[in-house]
């Protein structure tokens, strides 16, 4: 049952049909002609004749004639057209007089000479119309009856339906076969259809993201496709559903985690600052001095990842404004040199007013993105002990350029964990609609925070 069922039963059929669709509708067409025909005249009998029996039976009933007079042959006559609508029959007399005849179409001589009777047989024989000739009675006294019958009254009924509906058969065949085309093109249309279905059911995306459960109507391939595709739907809402509490729980586990390490951060910090009170050594000065920088990195670490996980479940409070951006730069700047000053950092500044000045961003994040960069100068590239910022227009986009002689990003450093910085960097710069490239080798690390132009946004 389930191969009946199956596209490939469907399939092979078809290729059947196709192998032998002019032969059936032929046949089918004719047989249902040759009812017709039969139904509504009688003129045509399923039964074949055959000349033989015809030419029998006409002797032997010729010759049960006794007593040869007009009633008698015109009764006889009678009887045989009753049986054979088509055939012409007459008598001759043994004078050669044309005596009775029935349904003659063609015009016979009153008189019969031998000649010409002679002439009469020898055109017949063999030849259209069938002609019997049989003496009255066995008595050639009595003269001779002739039948004659259009021989194509001895073919086959479906010859006959041909000769007389060909052109019918011809339009009922190509009827049959634009019918099978119709019916092929319709079942390879629906397959297509259900497919087209199912590919507009995976582009099309529910309000978790995920493609649409779709209604399956069949039980054949596609039919087992489309089960499995919602299957697959179902296992991935569920996954997803697992997914976000997951992410939920995590969330909530570092935001907890993060709130706990402040307090005994907070306490270490203090308690730093009271033994920097004390009198030290060279030594305990420089592990206080050691502590309070792992201090400060923690405290870094801690509030980045508290940030970034905000920022992932988008409760990161966002308000662009319209800004100067060269001043908002200079003025976070000035916080940042006495700290690189303290590092012993060569510092070039060049920052170039734009055409225009104003960017569309939210202060607090911009200043985040600054602050991350500087850290990670700091962590990064202390060896260098340079950083240069500048900017850059071009027709295509405005820039911040920050520069520095590191090692590069791809070297060890002691600040472990500090990607995260940057990985806030990446979501607050999309966040405001702005792009960032990073290029970084063993000689330093150029990080570029451009504002492209709309007609350039447009362009690409």
């Amino acid at each position: 049952m389930k191969f009946f069922r199956s596209l490939l039963a469907k399939y092979m059929l078809i290729i059947l049909l196709a192998i032998s669709i002019v032969q059936i509708s032929y046949l089918g067409v004719a047989i249902f002609v040759l009812g017709i025909t039969k139904t509504a005249s009688g003129e045509f009998s399923s039964d074949v004749l055959l000349e033989s029996e015809i030419e029998e039976q006409w002797h032997t009933e010729a010759n049960s004639i006794k007593q040869a007079s007009d009633n008698t042959i015109a009764e006889f006559f009678q009887k045989w057209q009753e049986q054979y609508p088509t055939a012409s029959m007459f008598w001759v007399s043994e004078e050669g007089n044309l005596l009775t005849s029935v349904n003659v179409k063609e015009q016979l001589p009153t008189k019969w000479t031998p000649a010409y009777t002679t002439q009469f047989i020898k055109e017949r024989y063999g030849g259209n119309p069938f002609t019997v000739m049989a003496f009255l009675g066995g008595d050639v006294s009595n003269g001779f009856i002739v039948l004659e019958i259009s021989r194509e009254a001895f073919n086959p009924p479906l010859i006959k339906v041909y000769d007389n509906y060909g052109s019918f058969l011809l339009f009922g065949v190509i009827a049959v076969i634009l019918f099978f085309i119709v019916v092929s093109l319709l079942f390879f249309k629906g397959i297509r259809k259900r497919l087209l279905h199912l590919q507009e059911a995976m582009e099309i995306r529910d309000v978790d993201g995920l493609p649409i459960e779709i209604h399956v109507k069949k039980r054949d391939e596609i039919g087992q496709l489309e089960h499995s595709f919602n299957r697959m739907v179902c296992e991935l809402r569920d996954s997803k559903q697992r997914q976000q509490k997951e992410e939920q729980l995590r969330r909530e586990l570092i935001a907890n985690l993060s709130h706990d390490l402040r307090t005994p951060l907070t306490k270490v910090r203090a308690q730093s600052y009271t033994i920097s009170k004390e009198t030290l050594s060279e030594e305990g000065k420089q592990a206080l001095k050691a502590m309070e920088t792992s201090i400060v990195n923690i405290d870094a670490l801690i509030e980045n990842l508290m940030s970034y996980t905000l920022l992932m479940a988008s409760k990161y409070n966002f308000e662009p404004k319209n800004i100067n951006v060269i001043r908002f730069v200079r003025e976070h700047l000035t916080t940042w040199y006495p700290v690189f000053e303290r590092e012993s950092f060569t510092i070039d500044i060049e920052l170039q007013a734009f055409e225009p000045n104003e960017w569309r961003v939210d202060p607090l994040w911009l200043g985040r993105i600054f602050d991350n960069i500087f850290q990670n100068v700091l962590r990064h590239a202390n060896s260098g002990k340079y950083i240069k910022v500048t900017t850059e227009s071009t027709e295509s986009y405005r820039a911040f350029l920050i520069e520095d002689h590191g090692q590069g990003m791809k070297n060890e450093s002691n600040a472990k964990g500090a990607g995260i910085g940057l990985s806030i960097v990446d979501v607050m710069v999309k966040g405001m609609c702005l792009e960032w490239d990073i290029n970084s080798n063993h000689l330093g690390t150029k990080i570029i925070i451009k504002n492209v132009i709309q007609s350039a946004k447009l362009g690409k």
